[in-house]
């Protein structure tokens, strides 16, 4: 009897690739039509009253950015060391980064729409929940490359045999 075939694992590199490149690419356009909203003097977005919007806004497009770069990174960092997509932690590394990459732009646009008396608005608690996802994910892919090369399995005996 032939061996039941094992169950495709995702692709995680193509997946971060292919998110990281579209969020740089939507966050840069949303910096695009923040540096618009600045040309034309837009009041809703430049009046002194609106300072939280535009700071908010400002931040949205620079972490969103970054973390489209992240994402990318992270793909090749799992295509240089072919054994990391083996690990079990690569699921919740992929699961936590590309939450932190919605999260945490979304939680300072969302501040930005409304706010009150100079605070940002309810969406503001959407960051702290997405600054802990990053964290999640940088410090698990940090240890998982850290670790010494081989399935875990065999690193794990390696160790035992000394």
């Amino acid at each position: 009897m032939a061996p039941s075939p094992s169950p495709p694992r995702p692709d995680y590199v193509r997946r971060h690739l292919r998110f990281g490149w579209w969020s740089l690419f939507v966050f840069l356009l949303l910096g695009a039509t923040l540096e618009t909203l600045h040309g034309f003097k837009a009041g809703f977005y430049l009046d002194v009253s609106n300072e939280t919007r535009r700071l908010m806004w400002t931040l949205a497009h620079a972490h969103g950015a970054l973390l489209g770069i992240v994402n990318v990174a992270a793909g090749v960092t799992l295509r240089a060391l072919p054994e990391l997509p083996g690990d079990p932690r690569i699921r919740l590394i992929s699961a936590t980064l590309r939450a932190a990459t919605v999260l945490l732009p979304a939680g300072f646009f969302a501040g930005g729409v409304t706010f009150y008396s100079g605070d940002p608005g309810v969406g503001i608690a959407l960051v702290p929940v997405g600054a802990a996802c990053l964290a999640i994910a940088v410090f698990l892919l940090a240890r998982a490359v850290s670790a010494p090369s081989g399935p875990p399995a065999a690193t794990e005996k390696r160790r035992r045999n000394g």
